[in-house]
């Protein structure tokens, strides 16, 4: 497998960034998911890689080698795409051996091939009909199976799973990742489902605007988010967010019932950041929040809506005073009774707290604790 390195690449449409400059080095072997909403620069990032687009400025190198401007077809890479590209008038087993034969492989080595790539995806029964017979999720394990055929050096899959509901794509998530683990492939993953890059990836590319938000493992864009736009992206629902002051040692709840003491990791860098005090925007996710029995929580509020989810209870509790309103989510036992329009308390536990500076939305550091 290859190692793959974008070095300042950019793209630049007419007066319109698709994607500024970006420095992205993908390890041999690894998994990275391109994560982002739409117009973001992550198909336009997919397609530079695979020389289907020309970069503007920067450079593109594979194993060491610069590719940047060499044809598709000389840099040994596999593109798997959302809406299959499959040939409708060829079977399932002459679409997977379509590239080989392209390629001028011998007759016995494709058919060796074939049946190798059709066993790992458990679809040698589909072989011999046609692509319009076939369900969303075979075809898309027939068009995984056309780009597993060729041995390439590196995977290129944009969405693959977008045109699959919701069952499907959850099963194919799972093959997705065996098929990885299995082949030692380098992919990389362009999705829009964050729920898909958490699951799949070894690290994921957060992009927005064009630009690259944050790069990190899937614990880290969820824990520790480099920014604003990270923090609400990241999670379902997003990281909570509470504009609090910030003053001897407390973050006092702005228009609510409530302060909770600032965390040790953050006792020196939060007012170094706000220049002694001021004000700050506190995160936590709502498995976070743990709301208190005996009423004696550190911030109040009244439960406003309740989702119920199988295994747990989502609820929106406003922490707002009067008709202001300030909606935060908490994660419940799937048993627990808080009917609309129940006053609670909850706590934060200090150490899944995150703090923002509001001024430029960038996460506040924390400090290295002994």
């Amino acid at each position: 497998m290859a190692t793959i390195q974008l070095v300042q690449v950019e793209k630049i449409f007419g007066e319109h960034y698709a994607v500024r400059p970006m420095d992205l080095t993908i390890a041999s072997g690894e998994f990275v998911s391109l994560l982002g909403p739409s117009g973001c620069g992550k198909t336009t990032t997919l397609r530079m890689i695979s020389g289907l687009e020309s970069v503007t400025t920067g450079s593109i190198f594979l194993d060491g080698k610069n590719v940047t401007w060499h044809h598709p077809s000389d840099r040994d890479i596999a593109f798997v795409f959302q809406f299959y590209a499959l040939y409708s008038h060829l079977s399932v087993h002459d679409n997977i051996a379509f590239p080989l034969r392209a390629e001028g492989e011998k007759r016995e080595n494709i058919e060796s091939r074939v049946a190798e790539v059709v066993r790992i995806l458990r679809i040698e029964h589909l072989l011999k009909m046609k692509p319009g017979k076939l369900s969303g999720g075979d075809k898309q394990r027939v068009a995984l199976a056309r780009a597993l055929v060729r041995r390439p050096a590196a995977f290129l899959m944009d969405e693959p799973l977008g045109a699959l509901d919701a069952e499907l794509r959850e099963a194919m998530r799972a093959e997705i990742k065996q098929l990885h683990i299995a082949q030692n492939a380098t992919t990389v993953y362009v999705t829009h489902d964050q729920v898909e890059a958490m699951a799949l990836s070894d690290r994921i590319v957060v992009m927005s605007n064009a630009e690259v938000q944050q790069v990190g493992t899937p614990a880290e864009v969820y824990y520790d988010p480099s920014n604003l736009f990270v923090a609400g992206f990241i999670g379902s629902p997003g990281m909570n967010l509470i504009r609090g002051g910030v003053r001897d040692g407390m973050c006092f709840v702005e228009g609510a019932d409530g302060k909770t003491p600032i965390p040790s990791a953050y006792q020196h860098t939060l007012p170094a950041t706000l220049g002694g005090a001021g004000d700050a925007l506190m995160g936590f996710r709502p498995e976070s929040a743990i709301i208190t029995d005996d009423g004696d929580g550190a911030v109040a509020g009244e439960v406003y809506a309740m989702d119920m989810h199988g295994s747990h209870k989502l609820l929106h509790v406003n922490i707002g005073s009067g008709s202001e309103e300030n909606i935060i989510h908490i994660r419940t036992d799937r048993m627990a009774s808080h009917p609309i329009g129940t006053k609670v308390r909850f706590n934060i536990e200090p150490a899944m707290m995150r703090f923002f500076d509001p001024a430029t939305g960038l996460a506040v550091p924390q400090e290295v604790l002994q």
